[in-house]
């Protein structure tokens, strides 16, 4: 008897008896809920349905027309469940004669975890948790229902001794330990700040350039420079480019925790490194010094000092002058305290002083000492030019 029959065409689209479909899906409902009591016996992780909630207990099916519980207990990070919902849970103790075969959902929770991690520690990714517990040394954190520890010193950037995390915190970290055979896992929050802190000074570092203008905070005064924080960035004023007059001196009047205002002049990305500047905001003696005194105007000023190489002259409260030996006046060296006249030739950028000229002050006097001579002496005629040259020859 042939058993595989070509059907007839116009059979094709013959809808089944009454019934028929009905069966079929009740073998699969039966096939199914078989399937469920098979995982939940091995004690492997399985998903079942729930069908009550009592004060304690969720009451799910576990095939073949049983039930199993779940301490409600086991919900308590989580929303509960209702009637309907499918729940994680694995074989805790089996049920018997009025008793209720007992399932857990926080070990399928922690097992599926376990298993989560693993994959995350090979892979090297960002894990999210939340911490639970402050304990000796450091933290617990959950990672969807498997408990790991973070030490303190892998809790914050650069390090912590003591805990600055509440309860409760969200939080990411790296998986930096894992070991399944002793149940341990230790997490780095520290690991994925520096990250983080690098991406962002690398944004600081890209977006600041040389001639800005920025605010930051000095973090250490040292015999010969500023330390200075920008954006958490620590750069360096050197003691040249703390002020125009006396920068070490200047230096001295910086604390720590100050606010000040610095020019960039010079970003090192690679390094990570700046160099800022404070003079550069503040208005140069030389400019004013030259807005003041004109080349080769004449200036009048105190001696105050005088050595073999020249001297050194008060100009009014805040210039001072210097005059070299070869820039003497007719009079030679002048002694300290007499007054010297002398002409602006320069301006020292070292030490603000302007550059004066005795001699050559005399000079450009005796220029128009003679300027104003010949200006006013009489002119003479050629007659009298004779006259004189005819009187000459007569004498002798």
């Amino acid at each position: 008897m042939e058993t595989n029959q070509t059907p007839h065409p116009d059979q094709e689209n013959v809808k089944p008896e009454p019934g028929h479909e009905e069966e079929l899906s009740m073998a699969d409902l039966l096939k199914a809920e078989a399937q469920v009591a098979e995982k939940v016996q091995s004690r492997g992780v399985v998903s079942v349905r729930v069908v009550q909630v009592t004060a304690d207990l969720v009451l799910v099916d576990i095939g073949e027309k049983k039930e199993g519980a779940i301490p409600l207990a086991d919900f308590q990070d989580e929303k509960p469940p209702v009637a309907g919902d499918d729940v994680q849970a694995v074989l805790e103790k089996k049920g018997g004669e009025g008793r209720y075969t007992m399932l857990s959902h926080r070990r399928a929770r922690e097992k599926a975890a376990w298993e989560m991690t693993k994959k995350m520690f090979e892979a090297k990714e960002r894990v999210k948790g939340k911490v639970t517990e402050l304990v000796k040394g450091g933290y617990i954190v959950d990672i969807s229902g498997m408990r790991a520890f973070m030490p303190l010193s892998l809790s914050e950037l650069g390090g912590a001794h003591k805990h600055y995390l509440p309860p409760n915190a969200k939080i990411k970290f790296y998986i930096t330990d894992f070991n399944e055979k002793e149940r341990k896992v230790v997490v780095s929050r520290r690991q994925v700040l520096e990250e983080d802190e690098k991406q962002r000074r690398g944004e600081v570092l890209s977006e600041v350039a040389p001639g800005n203008v920025v605010r930051g905070v000095v973090s250490k005064v040292t015999e010969d420079a500023l330390l200075v924080r920008f954006q958490g960035i620590e750069g360096s004023v050197a003691a040249e480019d703390v002020a125009w007059r006396n920068p070490l001196e200047a230096l001295k009047t910086y604390k720590r925790g100050q606010r000040v205002k610095c020019k960039v002049l010079a970003v090192d990305r690679d390094g990570e490194k700046i160099a800022f500047g404070l003079k550069q905001l503040m208005p140069n003696p030389v400019d004013m010094l030259k807005r003041k005194f004109a080349r080769f105007a004449r200036v009048k000023g105190k001696v105050v000092s005088v050595a073999p190489e020249g001297a050194v002259v008060k100009i009014g409260e805040l210039t001072e002058g210097w005059v070299s030996a070869e820039d003497y006046g007719a009079d030679g060296a002048p002694k300290e305290g007499a007054e010297l006249s002398g002409i602006v030739v320069g301006i020292n950028s070292s030490n603000f002083r302007l550059i004066l000229s005795a001699k050559r002050a005399e000079e450009m006097e005796d220029r128009k000492r003679m300027a104003q001579y010949l200006k006013g002496a009489p002119s003479l005629t050629l007659g009298q030019i004779l006259l004189e040259n005819s009187e000459d020859e007569g004498e002798l």
